[in-house]
């Protein structure tokens, strides 16, 4: 297979290494980014570890012409964005129009307005299948691994799922005051909008990390977790049969609820443009630049990520609780592709995704899809051999209703 990875941040470089891991899957490699010099640092360690030669391009995947022209020269069978998720119309359309496979790890999202949603790139249904090809969405952890955990229960856990929790715990430790795991912008957009889930057929919409839980993790230990809306909800309430609820939980430390706060509170979170000695910035961009870039933490990072699905439902007529998880430690992840454990959870997925396109077990079918759509079986048995063991364990019962609010956002 020949592939076109788009993007060269931190999980974009779990992703050429990975590929370059599986060379006899991915006979081509070509890395395109607008920042070159990433793409020169990742193909320097890819031929150096693991011998390999990947080509490099620059590319601003917002020029849809551009994006035509480099897919033209490269020729790929399979796109894989692992750009900005505000990058994706401009790459699908790029994708329809030299009719070339497309797989992304996260939902559109309009630069100018926090609001994530898949009704834009569901829209390209028909226009992928009169083309012929197959665009696969959200092929990362969460969203990817987790609607795939759910889709592999639905299939041969349980007769009727009715309620989902997916919780997602990173409980290491990187050593600095404040800084995300993943792109600055898009990590604090998601946390400080309003919280959603779905319930009996209906949206229930919260107030920004109003609803807080203790969960415990496996080999991590209880943390406290708070409910966001996320974008796996949106179509897993489509695909998953019989469901009555679902909900998304990620914990949170207090020191970075501290710094997000105050950073809100004086406005370094805003995404509409402001005027600074004359000129147009965007408070959110620039504190972007001041934080640390996400694929710097992974040298000196500890601890574990835990991230999973807690599923219940009826099987032969006994509901019973599952919960389906990764853990992944993040010295590990260093070690093996230079990368910190959120961004190898989330490149490891859209690579296994694209092996299976290769093998003609995925992508059969023209139109656009999101994963949990397709057979979970194999893409479960090979993520494991790509370095992401899963594990079901028993739970007595579910998380239960949602009980305990935070006490800032307690009614006086």
């Amino acid at each position: 297979m020949r592939v076109l990875i788009i993007g060269a941040g931190g999980a974009g470089n779990v992703v050429a290494k990975k590929c370059a891991m599986n060379k006899d899957t991915f006979t081509h490699i070509h890395l395109a980014s607008r920042t070159v010099s990433k793409c020169e640092k990742i193909r320097n360690e890819i031929k150096e570890q693991f011998s390999v030669d990947i080509e490099i391009s620059a590319l601003d995947a917002d020029n849809v012409s551009d994006t035509v022209t480099l897919i033209n020269q490269v020729k790929p069978d399979l796109v894989i964005n692992m750009a900005l998720p505000y990058q994706d119309l401009a790459i699908m359309d790029a994708c329809l129009e030299t009719k070339t496979n497309y797989m992304d790890t996260a939902n559109y999202e309009p630069i100018d307005v926090a609001k994530f949603e898949y009704h834009w790139q569901w829209a390209y249904q028909d226009k992928f299948k009169e083309a012929g090809i197959t665009a696969i969405l959200g092929c990362g952890f969460d969203p990817g691994q987790t609607n795939i955990y759910c889709a592999y229960a639905q299939k041969n856990l349980f007769d009727e799922i009715h309620y989902i929790d997916i919780i997602d715990c990173n409980a290491g430790d990187h050593g600095k005051a404040f800084a995300t795991n993943f792109n600055p912008e898009i990590n604090l957009r998601e946390v400080t909008q309003n919280g959603r889930y779905w319930e009996n057929g209906e949206w229930v919409e919260t107030e920004p990390l109003e609803f807080r839980k203790m969960i415990d993790y496996p080999e991590v230990g209880e943390k406290a977790s708070y409910l966001l809306y996320h974008e796996e909800l949106e179509s897993l309430c489509q695909n998953i049969k019989g469901l009555k609820r679902i909900r998304f939980w990620m914990t949170f430390g207090d020191e970075y609820i501290k710094h997000m706060e105050v950073l809100q509170n004086i406005g370094m979170t805003r995404i509409d443009p402001v005027i600074h000695n004359g000129v147009e910035i965007v408070p959110i961009q620039f504190l972007k630049t001041l934080l640390p870039e996400p694929s710097s933490l992974s040298d000196g990072y500890t601890g574990k990520t835990s991230i999973g699905c807690v599923i219940t439902g009826i099987k032969d007529g006994v509901e019973k609780t599952v919960l389906i998880y990764n853990v992944c430690d993040h010295a590990q992840t260093h070690k093996e592709v230079g990368a910190q454990a959120v961004s190898y959870t989330t490149g490891v997925p859209p690579v296994t995704g694209a092996i299976l396109m290769a093998k003609g077990l995925w992508g059969k079918e023209p139109g656009v899809w999101n994963v949990e759509q397709l057979d979970p079986n194999p893409f479960m048995e090979e993520v494991a051999k790509q370095g992401l063991a899963w594990h079901i364990k028993e739970l007595p019962c579910g998380l239960g209703e949602l009980t305990e609010r935070r006490k800032d956002k307690k009614a006086a």
